[in-house]
């Protein structure tokens, strides 16, 4: 079971990863040719997750997507509102939430001295939650929103595979610097009641 955290801190880390998600996705985006760019939003996204941890990373993404719906033009491209949500690219900004939770779920169960010295444990924690939500939602979501079929929707994910891999290393390098810099930053998990209270013999 996690330790309980400050409040107040909780509120500032995740409000300030919120606000890197909209830094990432308002940088000049790389054009595919198919409705959905290259952005730096998904290395923000799964970083959300593998410094802050499962609760508070998916918390941030939440954060960033509810008030891109809201009207602030925090998405890719400046676009905002609720028709983001049900256009070509919801199905990955739908699945960023689920990925950063997945990411730091995966982090926060490494060893505390492996969360600041791997990053490949990083990386590869932020490509899991990357390959288990955020492509197979965005496939979905070009085939029932961009009228593609499954074929032709998995044909636009697959360009996005080696930047995936390139990012998911930057994640794990920043990520690790973090967790050096401020060794408590991830959630403490107490031993179980049964681990700390052995049964008599």
């Amino acid at each position: 079971m996690a330790t309980r955290r400050s409040t107040p801190a909780d509120v500032a880390l995740v409000a300030g990863f919120a606000a890197l998600i909209a830094v990432c996705a308002l940088l000049p985006a790389i054009p595919t040719g198919t409705p959905v760019p290259i952005t730096l939003q998904t290395f923000a996204v799964l970083l959300a997750g593998a410094c802050l941890g499962a609760r508070r990373g998916f918390l941030a993404v939440v954060l960033y997507v509810v008030v891109g719906a809201a009207g602030l033009p925090v998405f890719s491209g400046g676009a905002s509102g609720f028709a983001v949500l049900v256009g070509p690219t919801a199905g990955y900004l739908l699945g960023f939430p689920f990925a950063a939770a997945l990411a730091g779920f995966l982090v926060e169960r490494l060893p505390r001295r492996r969360a600041a010295t791997s990053v490949p444990l990083i990386a590869l924690s932020g490509l899991a939650g990357s390959f288990a939500f955020i492509h197979t939602l965005g496939i979905a979501g070009l085939v029932l929103l961009a009228d593609m079929t499954w074929g032709q929707a998995f044909a636009v994910d697959l360009v996005f595979w080696p930047g995936d891999v390139v990012k998911n290393l930057a994640v794990g390098v920043v990520a690790t610097a973090v967790h050096r810099a401020f060794p408590d930053l991830l959630p403490r998990r107490r031993a179980t009641s049964a681990a700390k209270d052995p049964a008599p013999a």
